[in-house]
């Protein structure tokens, strides 16, 4: 497997991927690769500072860098030469067969649907983030901003594409699929969540068990909580902001390490032709490290191959 990552996207790169990238390589199989995209005289100046072996990595040179407040679409245009609009042009081409970065996410998206595009039948691509369960395991939390305005049958697809992440990388059999909303009663909710509570209650597609609460992120009542992106990014971030301030209190506990974002590294763009994995902005080597590691697992899935099957028989279901 040859795995691509972007070396100039995230806070603190480059260090940081070139750390994370050193880390893993020591961990994966010699027919494994890591391709690093970047500036090849940064890269190599690493190098040397750490007496690595260029050897043990492919460099291509992307001496150009996408700006988190750039515009996705004219950045990826008006910068061919950036790490992010490169490593696309290779995954497009098969030269590697997964692409991660830390960069901008926005420019990651549209990326993923101009370069390798959408399988077909899927409205929009998603992207899932994982929510530790107090009894061990993760809840998959999708949509968590990518859509932040979804129609109710978007919100479907989320149920089936989550559902397939959690079966085939997560191996959750028969995952229990749930529409997070103010109450578990079917006539709660607003507008889109009612619609969607519609579509979803006669699924054929994935295991749909109804509504569920806040109250049941992190409860063993269900695998995949469907919901759109704008209350899922509220969602993710108010988890991640609560575990900051129980660390900066010095409160330690192991069930509540679980929410480190550095232990799960990024989250994958389901609905794609191929595999696309976005990192925190804020990843550390050893966020990269996980990335890198989650990019392999995925390909080793043949998550896409799977989705696309999905999306086949979903098609047929919906004639």
């Amino acid at each position: 497997m040859r795995i691509g990552l972007d070396v100039s996207g995230g806070d603190f790169a480059p260090k940081s991927t070139l750390h994370g990238a050193l880390m893993v390589q020591k961990e994966l199989p010699k027919s494994d690769r890591i391709v690093l995209i970047g500036d090849k005289d940064v890269i190599h100046t690493f190098f040397k500072e750490e007496d690595v072996n260029p050897a043990l990595f492919d460099v291509v040179d992307a001496p150009d860098q996408i700006e988190m407040g750039e515009s996705p679409t004219k950045a990826l245009v008006a910068k061919p030469n950036s790490s992010i609009s490169v490593g696309f042009r290779m995954l497009k081409h098969k030269e590697i067969h997964s692409f991660a970065s830390a960069g901008s996410s926005g420019a990651m998206m549209v990326g993923a649907i101009y370069s390798v595009n959408a399988i077909q039948g899927v409205i929009r691509p998603s992207t899932p983030a994982y929510i530790p369960k107090e009894s061990g395991g993760s809840t998959i939390l999708i949509d968590v901003g990518t859509n932040p305005d979804s129609k109710p049958d978007v919100m479907y697809q989320f149920g089936l594409l989550g559902s397939l992440f959690a079966e085939h990388v997560m191996h959750v059999k028969n995952p229990r699929v749930g529409l997070l909303n103010i109450g578990t009663e079917e006539k709660k909710g607003n507008l889109i969540t009612l619609s969607a509570f519609q579509l979803m209650k006669d699924a054929k597609d994935f295991n749909f068990i109804g509504n569920v609460e806040g109250r049941d992120l992190f409860r063993d009542r269900v695998d995949v909580i469907v919901c759109d992106g704008f209350v899922g990014n509220i969602v993710l971030k108010e988890a991640e902001a609560i575990y900051r301030v129980l660390v900066k209190r010095g409160i330690k506990d192991e069930y509540l390490d679980r929410f480190n974002y550095e232990n799960y590294g990024g989250s994958p763009i389901l609905g794609v032709n191929s595999n696309v994995i976005v990192g925190h902005g804020i990843s550390n080597g050893k966020a990269i490290r996980q990335m890198l590691l989650l990019s392999k697992k995925i390909h080793e899935a043949k998550l896409p191959y799977k989705i696309k099957h999905a999306f086949e028989k979903y098609a047929i279901n919906n004639i």
